[in-house]
């Protein structure tokens, strides 16, 4: 059974198309990543699935219950993790806790009990007398997980889950979240721009760029399509017309003194090419890797320069969600 289903969904902002018609299908129990630069849609994409936002057009259903027609039993049903910290700075993790409990209806009998597992399940049961303030980065974001699962949502949307943490810390939260899909059975849709991120968490990923998915599939089948290996020359004047003729060349890609070129079975061909590209400086072979993935799709880096959350907050605020 899927626990997310979308159809065509697009939205606008005015004359601005944020998501422009994607489709896919999430697994229960599964990690789905939405891979893509700042701005791609992303975080918008969530904001639909979560009821947050209307879309324009298309469908989407979670854990059967249609985004348009029932947003209130997917609110019931979801937990929603976002970019910005929400929790308030100036209480304990428990009394934290203890006032979303509250605000999702979580049965007073159990409430004690539910937190107590919570902080449990993100090893902070030894500061959730704490004020915020006082946390780390990384507890910071294990405590917003524990606070999108105390009401044991179905589905949990993550949304860039660890932006601005230092590679430790990043690491260390992929560790839980892979722990919490195990011990709660909880489906997990992710967004993210980290490339190791995609490849280590995700069970399957969506590349999404310019409100498109360009390509879905398991990080280890879409490095596999992608096909040979990848060399990196250096070259002064490089003969590139000659080299994209070879049989064995799949794709050839030429930037700033740098050619890229993706081969079958490197290893056996590599001299060859060698001698018919020109004078190299530099020589790099290794197999391809999700960065390479993206470059093959998106033609382009990932972009960096602006968080898409920034560029959706000044939309809601300006008045077009509509």
């Amino acid at each position: 059974m899927y626990a997310i289903q979308t159809k065509e969904l697009v939205k606008r902002f005015g004359g601005f198309t944020a998501v422009g018609g994607i489709s896919f299908d999430v697994n229960e129990g599964e990690i789905f990543g939405l891979l893509g630069p700042n701005g791609a849609g992303k975080t918008t994409t969530l904001s639909m699935l979560a009821t947050l936002v209307k879309p324009t057009s298309g469908s989407g259903t979670v854990n059967g219950f249609d985004v348009l027609k029932d947003p209130h039993n997917v609110r019931k049903s979801i937990g929603f993790v976002f970019q910005e910290p929400s929790c308030d700075d100036l209480l304990s993790g428990r009394d934290n806790l203890y006032l979303h409990a509250l605000m999702y209806g979580v049965d007073m009998h159990n409430i004690k009990e539910k937190i107590d597992a919570a902080f449990a399940l993100v090893d902070l049961a030894d500061k959730q007398n704490l004020i915020v303030k006082q946390y780390s980065g990384g507890m910071r974001r294990r405590l917003e997980l524990a606070r999108g699962l105390l009401h044991q949502p179905r589905v949990l949307f993550l949304d860039e889950p660890t932006l601005g943490l230092d590679p430790q810390t990043r690491q260390h939260l992929w560790k839980y979240i892979k722990k919490l899909v195990k011990e709660t059975k909880v489906t997990i849709i992710i967004t993210t721009h980290y490339m190791e991120e995609a490849d280590q968490l995700c069970d399957r990923l969506a590349i999404i760029d310019h409100g498109k998915i360009v390509a879905l599939d398991t990080p280890g089948n879409l490095k596999r399509k992608l096909g040979g290996d990848i060399i990196k020359l250096k070259v002064q004047s490089p003969n590139v017309s000659v080299i994209k003729k070879l049989k064995y060349v799949k794709h050839v890609k030429q930037d700033d003194g740098m050619l890229t070129i993706t081969v079958d079975d490197a290893n056996r061909h590599i001299q060859d090419i060698l001698k018919k590209v020109g004078r190299v400086d530099n020589v790099e072979l290794r197999s391809p890797t999700l960065n390479d993935v993206f470059l093959h799709y998106t033609g382009s880096e990932i972009r960096d320069n602006e968080a898409e959350g920034g560029v959706f907050e000044r939309m809601m605020h300006s008045g077009n969600n509509r």
